[in-house]
């Protein structure tokens, strides 16, 4: 407990002080608060948490494009995140160049849309790419024509889709393109002073270098912030992708194809006796009785008995009971078996 000075203590050490009896060093120092600088116009919404995660969940993106994008340039594509900071949507207009690649994105089912920004000389060089062209480092600064409009569009679709599957363990999210524009002034999707989150993904196409921007804003992911943390996000990808690689491993081998034979019976023949075989002659097997077990195998593997029959005209065995048959690697010779006694 801190102990308290009377009146009289503080005159007595007030007039130490004063006399010089006392130096101010050796009176014990108050202990220092931090302080923490707080800016109340852009107010931090965004926990570092939450930033880890979108930041883990746009590098999924980030590889999604990288592969879509590529396959439809036919040509070297790197895209990976550069950084994930918050600001206001102010300061993100006032960052980009004008006029640029704007694409606005309705966020369904969240209200409210975000942003996607394409850096020019990326647009170009995708743009020159798809005409045929090397797809050369160009610096065209003008506003797109519609049919640039037009390819563009089909890029970012294309985009949106690789965000769905990045945004698949926290919702099922369904962005739709809403319209592409030039101008940032002419994309105000919230006020100037709301606080957005953007991720920055430097992207290469060829040798040409760029930065696409998606900024969200703080208000259209509000209701499932509470999602982005690290833990629930692991373990949605864990038991998401347990779930779905089992249907898909399910779906495969409903679809694979095997070789079962229905084994009659065997013979132990010389060298000498095959190469006399002829046309016509009889080689009796191990089981000459029709009413005993035949074995099926799958794929060379003994699995089950079987009996002959008939299914109509076409000739059929009836699966009987199970064989175990115990894999070679697993058997133990004899010789190994004495080895171990």
């Amino acid at each position: 407990m801190t102990e308290i000075l009377s009146q009289d203590e503080i005159d007595s050490l007030l007039t130490a002080i004063s006399t010089g009896e006392h130096e101010m060093e050796d009176v014990a120092p108050t202990e220092q608060r931090k302080v923490k600088l707080y800016d109340f116009r852009r107010p931090d919404k965004f926990s570092k948490d939450q930033i880890r995660t979108l930041q883990m969940m746009h590098e999924t993106f980030a590889r999604l494009t990288t592969t879509a994008l590529s396959a439809q340039l036919r040509a070297l594509v790197s895209v990976h995140v550069a950084s994930v900071d918050q600001l206001t949507y102010e300061e993100f207009v006032r960052s980009i160049p004008n006029p640029t690649t704007l694409a606005v994105v309705n966020m369904d089912p969240l209200k409210g849309s975000a942003v996607l920004e394409i850096d020019p000389s990326i647009t170009f060089t995708i743009i020159d790419k798809l005409f045929g062209g090397e797809g050369e480092a160009t610096k065209i600064s003008r506003e797109l024509t519609d049919i640039e409009l037009s390819v563009m569009e089909g890029i970012v679709v294309r985009i949106l889709g690789n965000l769905r599957e990045a945004w698949s363990n926290v919702i099922d999210l369904r962005p739709r393109l809403g319209n592409i524009e030039t101008n940032p002034q002419f994309a105000q999707i919230v006020p100037p002073n709301e606080m957005v989150v953007l991720i920055t993904l430097e992207t290469k196409v060829g040798e040409v270098e760029g930065m696409t921007n998606l900024c969200l804003p703080y208000i259209t992911i509000e209701p499932v912030i509470s999602k982005l943390s690290a833990q629930y996000w692991f373990s949605s990808i864990r038991k998401g992708a347990t779930d779905e690689n089992l249907q898909i491993i399910q779906n495969r081998l409903e679809n694979v194809t095997l070789n079962v034979v229905a084994e009659i019976g065997d013979v132990e023949v010389s060298m000498q006796e095959v190469l006399n075989l002829s046309l016509g002659d009889v080689i009796k097997l191990s089981k000459t009785k029709t009413d005993s077990d035949m074995t099926l195998k799958i794929e060379g593997r003994r699995k089950f008995k079987c009996r002959p029959g008939l299914v109509g005209n076409r000739v059929s065995v009836q699966v009987g009971e199970r064989i175990e048959e115990v894999p070679d690697e697993l058997l133990i010779t004899k010789k190994e078996e004495d080895e171990m006694m």
